[in-house]
């Protein structure tokens, strides 16, 4: 089957007679078939259960090689008492090896393992997992290992998760298996409560939930619609810093789900310039339901953000803005218009849409409609953000290396991006040429916790790991330990609590 789209390219696809994925060719469109690629997919025999091997990505030029292989558990004694028999036990992919230890009767993964590749920082490293000898494509492996564990009820339900670095978190559930309480053990240290209690209607929806600092968040919903209409955190009576409502957000809907007003309780109405300033944002819709207008306040020392620089917060004063926003007949939007009469703060963002596609992009790198394409990869993936500041993707579609601005003008730093085989982030690298040494930052993301790196050429002047509690709730909790290069002003196993709103942004 091939599809044909003017803003993903063209896309060729074709599976077995078992309706398995065999071929698939994209990355290219009519005009332009430098960067395209084909990616095959390799299974057992008929004979055998048919389990996926590998997976070979050839490009144009003909180079071909094995960006996936799979190794399938036996019918050993120790393969069985783990429950690894027809299991994937291996899986090689393009930011090294996806190990599976252990799996429950009910398909829970007790244990798994995280290897990288040799110089998985290294953006000009790929993978080709040539050969059928296990300890070769292992030599290509970094020694280090990151083993992730986790015990469960017969349910599949998690009771406790430790981390590749020993923290443990357990989870505690009501009569009707849902999630109660959440505690944290940090490596070598003692037990404590994150989220203390949950509570929940007979629907299902969340009503009340304590954290481990003592504040509350409470629930209300449209009786009719179950509509989320109001999040009210607060520090209650007899909490050790005094009772405070610290947010009350209240929803209000149109008839087809729409939010219409949004205000803010907790918050005093101020008065700055002769102008009264009322924490409510208000929005409008067209007969689409395309935002057309929306209103609110803003910090009064506020400018046009920009990706390298924004202003500093000052909570002091506010001021009333207005945005409008215009949009094409194909529903494109092409202009947003920002107005703050009391600052100055008047600023117009205008978008080039493409005169042959949807694809658009800000009016700063062209506003040449004919010009939009040649912007973007075959597959609909913009080249640069801004002028100068390029983004390479891979062939998956995955963001691979981007070249900031410097001060100077130069492209100097650069950062980029590592995957494993479900495009899911796994190493992120940022390189700075400072005056008189180049620094390198990375961020290993592993299940529920984050390993942070700062060199200064072979020094390591930071190594930071943040703990992030996996079902705290619609707030996020996360806790911050520094094995190294920890900041004077903040204390070691700090914990953060932040609550967010109704789409999930943390605003306290």
């Amino acid at each position: 089957m091939q599809t044909k789209s003017v803003d993903s390219g063209n896309t060729i696809t074709l599976n077995d007679v078992t309706n398995r994925s065999f071929l698939n060719i994209n990355n290219f469109d009519d005009d332009d078939s430098t960067n395209i690629l084909s990616r095959t997919w390799q299974y057992e025999d008929a004979s055998l259960p048919g389990h996926l091997l590998s997976v070979t990505e050839q490009a144009a030029d003909g180079t071909s090689r094995i960006t996936e292989r799979l190794v399938w558990g036996g019918n050993s004694k120790v393969e069985k008492e783990q429950n690894l028999a027809n299991q994937c036990t291996r899986h090689y992919d393009t930011a090294g090896l996806d190990k599976t230890n252990s799996i429950a009767i009910s398909s829970m993964l007790l244990s798994i393992t995280r290897c990288l590749l040799k110089n998985a920082n290294d953006i000009t490293t790929t993978v080709d997992w040539q050969g059928e000898d296990v300890s070769d494509r292992d030599n290509l492996l970094d020694e280090k290992q990151y083993t992730t564990q986790t015990t469960a009820d017969a349910t599949g339900k998690i009771l406790t998760s430790t981390d590749a670095a020993d923290n443990t978190q357990r989870m505690a559930y009501d009569v009707t298996g849902m999630l109660k309480s959440i505690w944290l053990t940090l490596k070598e240290n003692t037990e404590q409560m994150i989220v203390k209690s949950i509570g929940y209607a007979a629907n299902i929806q969340k009503e009340i939930e304590e954290h481990g600092n003592g504040v509350v968040t409470t629930y209300n919903y449209e009786q009719e619609t179950q509509r989320l209409i109001a999040i009210k955190t607060e520090r209650p009576a007899g909490h050790s810093a005094g009772a405070k409502i610290l947010q009350d957000l209240r929803y209000t809907y149109d008839p087809v789900g729409n939010v219409v007003n949004i205000s803010n309780n907790a918050e005093e109405t101020l008065f700055w310039r002769n102008q009264k300033v009322i924490p409510i944002s208000m929005y409008s819709y067209d007969s689409l339901y395309q935002l057309v207008y929306a209103t609110g306040r803003e910090m009064a020392n506020n400018t046009q953000p920009n990706i390298t620089h924004f202003p500093s917060a000052d909570d002091t004063a506010y001021s009333n803005y207005t945005r409008t926003y215009s949009y094409d007949n194909g529903g494109n939007m092409f202009q947003i218009r920002h107005t703050d009469p009391a600052t100055n703060n008047n600023y117009t963002i205008n978008i080039t849409v493409s005169d042959r596609s949807n694809r658009a992009l800000l009016s700063t790198l062209t506003e040449n409609l004919a010009e939009v394409d040649a912007l973007f990869t075959p597959s609909g993936y913009q080249k640069q953000l801004q002028l100068n500041q390029n983004l390479l993707w891979t062939s998956r579609g995955e963001l691979q290396l981007v070249t900031p601005i410097t001060d100077d003008g130069i492209a100097d730093d650069n950062g980029n991006y590592r995957y494993d085989a479900n495009n899911q982030r796994v190493l992120k690298t940022a390189v700075i040429k400072k005056a008189n040494h180049i620094q390198s930052q990375s961020v290993l993301y592993l299940p529920t916790i984050e390993l942070r790196t700062i060199q200064n050429g072979d020094e390591q002047k930071e190594n930071l790991h943040i703990i992030k509690i996996s079902q705290a709730g619609r707030g996020q909790v996360h806790v911050l330990h520094w094995e190294k290069g920890k900041p004077t002003v903040i204390n070691n196993n700090h914990i953060r609590y932040s609550y967010n709103d109704l789409i999930g942004s943390s605003i306290l």
